[in-house]
């Protein structure tokens, strides 16, 4: 039976990079193409692409694991519910980005053990930069074939404060906690790049109010956790995953410094 290590989110680095491989030759290709998904989204060649090789290396990897990725057919939680342990991936998250051709894509693969991520990989194909997370053990950055840097949350918010935010989904709710907290620098990103900003200390926040699927989360969730950070919905439960039939995240907040009461910011003004 696997088990989160450092050795395994190594294997598990590797695979996400590989990834991106496949997604980097589509992305040098022409045109860009994409068909429509059931709930509208995008999909790519390099979606699939991506989805193939990661599904086959995880099952290499760990064969007993279930894998619970974006492109596939979803396994009902009638069966998901039994899962004491599960690979949550979005092989292409960002492809709105993606298609824009503005670098602000990742490949996410998550292993989530009890209904929390134990080991995240984000990797950033543009610029061949991986963030891995291992909960209790710590956090690293590493860019290209260097050594993997470890990486903390800030431990006091900045001045101006540093939100990130959506650079595809911003709705009023985020508007209204920025006029709530007063002086601030919005840096508006695609992916779980916003995550991985917090984990490395560039931003303080990220308030996630609009819509999101559990794999968009799941890996980023592992990074910042494991750089000192905290995850959870807005009551102050923590963000949790495979408790349902939906797939869809609750409304959520990412943070690193703990000297402000950010829920308290996020409570709806009555």
């Amino acid at each position: 039976m696997i088990a989160a290590s450092p050795q395994l989110l190594a294997r598990v680095a590797g695979i996400a990079r590989r990834a991106s491989g496949e997604i980097l030759e589509v992305y040098a290709g022409g045109e860009l193409a994409a068909t429509a998904k059931a709930d509208a989204s995008p999909l790519t060649a390099a979606d699939v692409r991506a989805h193939r090789l990661i599904v086959d290396a995880l099952r290499e990897l760990a064969p007993d694991v279930p894998v619970l990725s974006e492109e596939s057919v979803h396994t009902p939680f009638a069966q998901r519910s039994l899962w004491g342990r599960y690979w949550l991936v979005d092989p292409l998250d960002g492809t709105r980005e993606f298609l824009s051709r503005n670098g602000e894509f990742t490949v996410n693969i998550a292993l989530i053990e009890g209904h929390a991520p134990s080991l995240g990989v984000v990797h950033v194909p543009v610029t061949d930069t991986s963030y891995r997370g291992l909960p209790g053990t710590g956090a690293w950055r590493q860019r290209g074939g260097g050594e993997p840097e470890p990486i903390h949350v800030a431990e006091r918010t900045g001045a101006p404060l540093r939100v990130a935010g959506s650079r595809s989904h911003r709705g009023d709710s985020l508007d209204a906690f920025l006029a709530r907290v007063g002086p601030h620098e919005l840096l508006p990103l695609g992916s779980a790049l916003k995550f991985c900003l917090i984990a490395e200390g560039g931003a303080d926040v990220y308030p996630r109010l609009s819509p999101t699927s559990e794999w968009d989360t799941a890996a980023a969730h592992a990074v910042v956790t494991a750089a000192g950070g905290t995850v959870c919905r807005l009551d102050g439960a923590p963000l949790e995953y495979n408790t349902r039939e939906a797939l869809l995240n609750p409304s959520f907040v990412a943070f690193g410094p703990r000297d402000r009461d950010w829920l308290a910011l996020l409570e709806p003004v009555p």
